[in-house]
């Protein structure tokens, strides 16, 4: 067996991969289901129902869908320079801080304003926390995994002693109960993020960034210098320093706009859903990993990460709202890892040729017969 990079991928090929590793994932979880002697086709519809026609269920899965779409986003904003941040987790934590902090300190304000100022100051924390390793890859050549990932832990602390372990300007304080057992302070009425009623969903205003969060990246990516920047580095580190471009200020830079998506995909979950600041909800959901495996399926493609963040908040909804005796506990995850492990063996065949040589001579010479995938 051989495997040769292939010089030119067929475009029917970028259909028929991802379409097949989807349906390679869904049997694999379907051979698993019958082992375990449930059935595979009356789960799926179960879960296609309850995730999607349900009623209430398409506003559910945008809920879900929301904080993993900015997440998503800002993976494979770096991801695509290759630039590996594994730190959105923590940068949405301080996005998280910051959105709560200025709905807190701006409460007597309007709500265009609190809003305003919560969308901002996710941002600017999430990119700061990202701007760290950023910093250690551009002028030590640090790894980038290693930095981000463990800043992940470090900012989980943060967000921890903030609630549990100080007397905090997040923390409330006012009653006995507060002070016993330790909570957030809850945000003012106006720092609730707006809703779109379309009918047959309720559109958070969250999901709305993501998809302008979306646009924009993909402009910057195809139609600007700094775009054009950040796939030269990306694809040559070498070309681009010949060529000019000053690779420590991109990648810098890039570092902080995927810090900042992640920073707002924390702060959507403090205006959008949970109007406080809570350290064991927000550490519990694993929201910026999930990222990760969205902007792996997507290929990096921002449109992309729309609709696997849909479908992939589709599934976890189902998981939450069927959870009971009749239904595996852990199959959500199971599929969504199946869909992942394929997904990714999928770009195997997408990028390269795999010769198979069959020899037919005892001796392994004289008759061979060749075949490779198309």
């Amino acid at each position: 067996m051989r495997i040769q990079r292939r010089l030119a991928t067929p475009h029917w090929l970028l259909v028929a991969v991802p379409a097949g590793s989807l349906l390679a994932a869904f049997v694999a979880t379907a051979i698993v289901l019958l082992v375990a002697g449930k059935d595979p086709l009356a789960i799926y519809a179960r879960l296609f129902d309850r995730a999607f026609i349900a009623p209430g269920a398409l506003t559910n899965t945008l809920v879900t869908a929301t904080p993993t779409l900015l997440t998503g986003l800002a993976a494979a904003a770096a991801f695509r320079m290759k630039l590996w941040n594994i730190g959105a987790e923590g940068q949405l934590y301080l996005g998280a801080v910051g959105a709560s902090g200025v709905g807190l300190a701006l409460r007597d304000q309007s709500g265009p304003v609190i809003i305003a100022g919560m969308i901002l100051g996710g941002l600017i924390l999430g990119a700061a926390w990202a701007i760290i390793p950023g910093l250690l890859k551009a002028y030590f050549n640090t790894n980038e995994i290693i930095t981000s990932l463990m800043l992940n832990y470090v900012a989980g602390l943060l967000l921890t002693y903030l609630i549990l372990d100080s007397r905090s300007f997040w923390r409330d304080l006012t009653s006995f109960s507060a002070r016993a057992f330790p909570q957030g302070k809850v945000l003012p009425d106006g720092a609730s993020w707006p809703t779109f009623d379309v009918g047959v969903m309720v559109v958070p205003f969250g999901f709305v960034l993501g998809l302008l969060a979306a646009g924009l990246l993909w402009s910057l990516y195809g139609s600007t210098i700094f775009g054009f920047q950040a796939r030269i580095l990306g694809d040559s580190p070498s070309a681009a320093r010949y060529s000019g471009v000053k690779t420590r200020r991109v990648v810098v830079l890039m570092m902080a706009l995927s810090g900042a998506l992640a920073g707002l995909g924390g702060a959507s979950e403090i205006g959008d859903f949970r109007h406080v600041l809570d350290p064991r909800g927000l550490q519990q959901v694993g929201l910026g990993y999930a990222g990760i495996v969205v902007a792996a399926l997507a290929r990096y493609n921002p449109f992309s990460v729309v609709v696997v963040a849909f479908l992939l908040g589709g599934l976890a909804n189902a998981g939450y709202s069927l959870q009971g005796p009749g239904f595996p506990a852990g199959l959500v995850g199971v599929l969504q890892g199946m869909i992942l492990f394929f997904a990714l063996g999928g770009e195997l065949l997408l990028h390269n040729r795999i010769s198979l040589t069959l020899s037919l001579s005892p001796q392994g010479r004289g008759l061979g017969r060749g075949a490779s995938t198309p």
